[in-house]
């Protein structure tokens, strides 16, 4: 029957495809790949595990410079600071005696030098002795901003006060006023309690108000020179403030400000005559 033979040949096809499987031919380095599950593993060659510690020793070694570096480092300022002045005050200062040299006092251009020296001492104790008379006087530092009063060279009360600010103030025009102290040796001119304050030009282009006329009442202004004011010419004065917080700093117009327990005692200590040193 002609459908039972074709139904023979087809199963025997089949049957030769089925045999006919083609070789697999793996590529060459294939042997190094193994197969756990689903995820290649790669052997790793010794050239390559050397090359891994190597990089991973320069990291370690860099860290462990960069350590020291830092800890030497420290140190050594440290050292510098500290340990420096200690072995500089231990350490005994050797210290040149020449005054038994006997062949340097027969030189004549070493003792006309001496004698130069001893007259400049003595000229200068002199000055010094006119500007620190046995009266009262007060020197005032404006680096610092503070006072130091003496009575009979001796230090009878120090502390802080304000000075200029060396603010420049100008106006539309050609005017201008730097407030700043000025230095240099002066004495008081005048004592004063309960001063009251005129208020000069800039105290208005300060606060961007017209400026008023001569005598006008709004010039005036009371309480906020403190309880005393000593002056000191040409506008200057030592006085107190209602600006206590700004002590020892220098934010004024030109005057010396201080609290109101120095102002007192400076008031009563100092006469009229009595010197001023402004530095």
């Amino acid at each position: 029957m002609l459908w039972k033979s074709k139904l023979s040949d087809m199963e025997n096809e089949k049957i030769i495809n089925e045999g006919e499987q083609p070789e697999i031919v793996k590529p060459a380095g294939e042997n190094n790949i193994k197969k756990n599950g689903s995820t290649d593993q790669i052997d790793i060659t010794p050239w390559q595990k050397f090359r891994a510690r190597k990089v991973l020793f320069n990291i370690v070694r860099f860290v462990f410079i960069l350590f020291c570096s830092i800890f030497a480092t420290i140190t050594l300022i440290l050292f510098v600071l500290y340990a420096v002045p200690v072995l500089k005050e231990l350490s005994p200062l050797k210290k040149t005696d020449i005054s038994n040299n006997q062949s340097l006092k027969k030189d004549p251009s070493y003792n006309k030098q001496l004698g130069l020296l001893s007259k400049d001492i003595q000229r200068l104790s002199l000055k010094v002795n006119g500007y620190t008379s046995g009266q009262s006087y007060i020197v005032i530092n404006t680096i610092e901003n503070r006072f130091s009063l003496y009575t009979n060279k001796k230090l009878i009360r120090e502390g802080f006060c304000s000075s200029g600010s060396y603010m420049m103030l100008q106006t539309s025009g050609n005017k201008k006023w730097v407030f700043k102290t000025p230095k240099g040796k002066y004495w008081i001119h005048g004592k004063t309690t309960n001063p009251v304050w005129k208020r000069p030009d800039w105290s208005f282009v300060e606060e961007g108000s017209p400026i008023p006329s001569a005598n006008a009442d709004s010039r005036y202004e009371y309480g906020v020179l403190g309880d005393y004011a000593l002056t000191l010419g040409d506008g200057y004065m030592i006085h107190g403030t209602i600006y206590k917080r700004f002590l020892g700093m220098p934010v004024t117009h030109g005057c010396v400000r201080l609290n109101d327990e120095d102002l007192k005692v400076i008031f009563n200590t100092l006469n009229i005559g009595s010197k001023v040193y402004i530095f």
